[in-house]
């Protein structure tokens, strides 16, 4: 899964982008409103942690979150604030949020919330999704379990086999999964996907993942 991360404070920044660089997110991080706009138009974003005081003003974060919203951007935003008062929470939950986490806080806490928000984008009602192939796969433990076991991923093909997982049926390229799974670095051939693609498949089955001819690969058909 792929986060944008904005938050003007670089110390916090760093932070959480290596606390949640840890659980398997990749995360790019930027400290203003015309940064975030120019990566949301970059990259595909399955979450935006928001800080709603930025350079561009102490209420950037709703204007932002608003303007996208208006544009039809429909990426799942929480809001991470010094700001907790009441007016302020229904500001950014009426201007597009969908959750709204005050500082300070507890990094258990935002995980938590990330992975709900994670959940509900994918139409989850848990954590857990069955897989092809009998296997199932855990958002919250980061685990994939097949016939009752733990199956070794390393981190790059858990995070490539949970953007399918929370994607059923639709087909990425290389290029897309480049963009979602190494962040930004152009070093990287596209082929390395294929890589990939391939060691999940020899540890979980072939029919875990889809090949579509021409346009990419997807989660096979055997999702329950």
């Amino acid at each position: 899964m792929r986060v944008l991360l904005v938050e003007d404070d670089p110390r916090l920044g760093t932070v959480l982008k290596e606390g949640l660089a840890e659980e398997s997110l990749i995360v790019d991080h930027v400290a203003d409103a015309a940064s975030a706009r120019s990566f949301a138009d970059l990259y595909p974003y399955d979450l935006v942690i928001l800080d709603v005081g930025l350079p561009e003003g102490p209420d950037a974060g709703f204007r932002l979150a608003r303007e996208w919203r208006s544009s039809g951007n429909a990426t799942p935003i929480l809001f991470l604030t010094a700001l907790g008062d009441i007016d302020s929470k229904v500001t950014g939950l009426t201007s597009g949020g969908d959750d709204y986490l005050t500082k300070p806080f507890d990094f258990r806490e935002l995980r938590a919330r990330v992975m709900a928000l994670v959940r509900r984008a994918g139409g989850l009602a848990d954590n857990v999704v069955k897989l092809p192939t009998g296997a199932v796969l855990d958002v919250t433990s980061h685990e994939v379990r097949l016939a009752g076991k733990v199956v070794p991923l390393t981190g790059r093909e858990y995070a490539l086999l949970e953007c399918f997982a929370l994607n059923p049926g639709r087909t990425f390229s290389r290029a897309g999964l480049l963009d979602r799974l190494w962040a930004t670095d152009r070093s990287v051939d596209a082929k390395i996907v294929d890589v990939y693609v391939g060691s999940v498949r020899r540890k979980l089955g072939d029919a875990i993942i889809e090949t579509i001819r021409g346009a990419g690969y997807r989660l096979g058909r055997g999702l329950s």
